[in-house]
């Protein structure tokens, strides 16, 4: 830890809750102190922002935006923010406290690393690099310094996008320069422009780093070596670590590009490619290296006096050997040089000549005995039409085969290729190339009965995602809450595909006009419905019945909605001897008697009324099913419920 001087901060509590304990490091931007957050009970690591940067309010309006993008992201290889907040002149980050050292302990230590160490740890560094990718946040400060190891073994990138609020300070945008110049892009030195295929560079330029022990840039200012990213080629690892297998020197010099369209898509691009060459490499790749390291090494070097101010990198130097201490040669007569000369001259003349013959009888051989092609090495992570006109463009046969779930390629992305990439193949032969289903399914969790914004938030904790919206009709569910997703609950659903959800409208309310009163509001009160009865008088129309309902018929509604029936009040119309108006011009001779027949069947209540001279009208009451057997139905309501009534009028039975 960092305790070379005092810190007034030691000892303090940012924002009633965070104790700052000691002091860990401090960088150009921040410190980073051991803290406890004392409402969660845990050990954090709290970066509190230099006070220049603090009283720079443009840089602490892009610093809150990035760290709220960082907090966002989630993933095993990526140091958590969990916090980000003010106190007085104090900005700070509470974050994941990851004990270790980091990556560039590590090179300090060893030197270098072998290829397969090397590709190990690019792995989850680049695993952790393409989740913050296909987030749509790019990290813009790849280096060793940023990568976490811990004691177990696990390996964390920190601090995401925070550069960018850094760049974005006018206070800062020279010492960011200068600190990072040795992975920044060719864009970002000419234009200060970034996106994802800038943190493919910079990871490019750890790689080669982690084989070589020295950047592949250098230079005695930083203007130099960013001149050197914009104007040359990296070189290959090889021809600093003699060894190397050819097909890093291919990862880097993809990475590595000058031009960002030459480089692999994102950072789940390069991990793709890093795992197949990975998985190819000998067992014992890292001791055949480093044998031959050796060998070029194994006479004594002669001594030399250490530089005052030189730079100090792991990889090997090469040593100036002083003229007195070079082994002298007795001397020869120039007859016997110009002999020498002249038998070397053939020998070599002759050995390059053999050489010669033997590549192009081989290249004569490969293209027209062999017919050989490669497959190419790039086409994981491909879309299927990228990889398709890759494919034809170099005339190599192909099919789709069968669809295979990955943590790491995006789904309709390639996911694997038989044979496999930088294999030899015929011409004519096929390969197959497997297509990505996305990440693997997870149980859709059960939703019903939430509300949109719950069932919303639930599905994304399992990593989902809301997808198509619909409604239908429940007589359950309460309206505007879900009442099933599609797939439904239990059922397994990649994260890579939308959940539907399907919201309750309700239950559709009945068409209730011209039913008795007693029917309609027994009906609505057995869907849960609040009934408000309005009576009017319609002498048209026959009383006890509803006129007209609010809401209308098919209108949605839910438990609890109140529902107004226009009742027809009680006439005399049809009552002896009262009203001759209401006989409609039937005089009194015409009028007879109505018998009432509620609680017989319904054949027999028709034929006991037509008996009586009266026309009939027969309906099914409400909420009623036929009941088969003698007598059918029976009569619940009529109307006229008895009295009098003009012969031949009609009078209508429910049951």
């Amino acid at each position: 830890m960092d305790t070379t001087v005092a810190d007034p901060l030691v000892g303090q509590v940012l924002d009633g809750r965070y104790r700052i304990e000691s002091r860990v490091a401090r960088g150009g931007m921040a410190t980073v102190y051991l803290s406890k957050d004392l409402k969660l009970d845990r050990t954090i690591a709290l970066k509190v922002m230099h006070p220049g940067l603090a009283q720079d309010e443009d840089f602490v309006r892009r610093f809150i935006g990035e760290a709220k993008s960082a907090a966002a992201l989630s993933h095993p290889n990526v140091v958590a923010v969990f916090d980000q907040g003010t106190d007085g002149q104090h900005v700070f980050l509470a974050m994941e406290y990851v004990p270790g050292r980091t990556l560039r302990d590590l090179l300090n230590e060893r030197g270098r690393l072998g290829p397969r160490q090397a590709l190990e740890i690019m792995q989850p560094v680049l695993a952790a690099l393409g989740a913050a990718h296909r987030a749509g946040l790019v990290h813009r400060d790849v280096k060793p310094e940023n990568v976490l190891l811990m004691a177990d073994g696990q390996l964390k990138v920190a601090d995401f996008g925070l550069a960018r609020a850094e760049t974005a300070s006018k206070q800062t945008k020279t010492g960011m320069l200068i600190g990072t110049v040795g992975y920044l892009a060719p864009e970002q030195v000419l234009t200060g422009h970034t996106d994802v295929r800038s943190d493919v560079y910079a990871a490019g330029i750890m790689l080669f780093e982690l084989l070589t022990g020295r950047q592949p840039h250098e230079g005695e200012t930083p203007i130099m070596v960013a001149y050197k990213h914009v104007n040359e080629v990296v070189p290959p690892p090889s021809s600093v670590i003699p060894g190397i297998p050819p097909q890093l020197d291919a990862l880097v010099a993809a990475a590595t590009s000058r031009e960002p369209a030459n480089r692999p898509a994102d950072a789940n691009r390069f991990l793709a490619a890093v795992a197949d060459t990975h998985r190819d490499l000998p067992f014992d790749i890292d001791q055949t290296v480093s044998n031959a390291t050796s060998v070029l090494h194994t006479a004594p070097p002669a001594p030399t006096r250490p530089h005052a101010g030189s730079p100090s990198h792991p990889a090997a130097h090469t040593s100036v050997i002083p003229a007195d201490s070079r082994p002298v040669e007795p001397p020869r007569a120039p007859f016997m040089d110009r002999a020498i000369d002249f038998v070397t001259g053939r020998f070599v003349l002759i050995g390059l000549g053999l050489i010669a013959v033997l590549v192009i009888g081989w290249a004569v051989w490969y293209q027209t005995a062999g017919q050989y092609a490669h497959v190419p090495r790039n086409l994981i992570g491909m879309s299927f039409d990228e990889a398709r006109q890759r494919l034809t463009a170099e005339g190599i046969q192909f099919k789709r085969g069968k669809s295979t779930y990955s943590e790491q390629i995006k789904k309709d992305h390639v996911a694997s290729v038989d044979p496999a990439p930088g294999e030899r193949v015929k011409q004519g032969q096929i390969i197959t190339l497997a297509l990505s289903r996305g990440r693997a399914p997870v149980p859709v969790p059960d939703v019903a009965g939430k509300s949109l914004d719950e069932a919303t938030k639930i599905l994304q904790s399992k990593g989902l995602t809301v997808g198509d919206l619909s409604r239908a009709a429940s007589q359950t569910v309460p309206k505007d809450a879900v009442v099933r997703t599609d797939p439904k609950a239990g059922d397994k659903q990649s994260p890579d595909e939308p959940v539907g959800i399907v919201l309750s409208n309700g239950v559709a309310l009945p068409n209730l006009v011209g039913q008795p009163r007693d029917a309609a509001e027994n009906q609505l009160k057995a869907m849960g419905l609040n009934v408000k009865i309005d009576e009017q008088a319609d002498p048209a129309k026959p009383p006890g019945t509803v006129l007209a309902q609010n809401p209308a018929a098919g209108t949605p509604v839910s438990r609890g909605d109140e529902v107004t029936l226009q009742v027809n009040k009680a006439n005399n119309c049809f009552l002896p001897d009262v009203n001759p108006f209401c006989n409609n011009g039937a005089s009194p001779q015409d009028m007879v008697s109505v018998p009432t027949t509620m609680g017989r069947s319904m054949e027999e209540a028709k034929g006991m009324l037509e008996g009586a001279g009266f026309q009939v009208v027969a309906k099914k009451g409400p909420g009623r099913r036929d009941r088969h057997g003698p007598g059918g139905r029976q009569v619940v309501f009529q109307n006229p419920p008895g009295g009098n009534a003009p012969r031949g009028s009609t009078v209508t039975i429910w049951g």
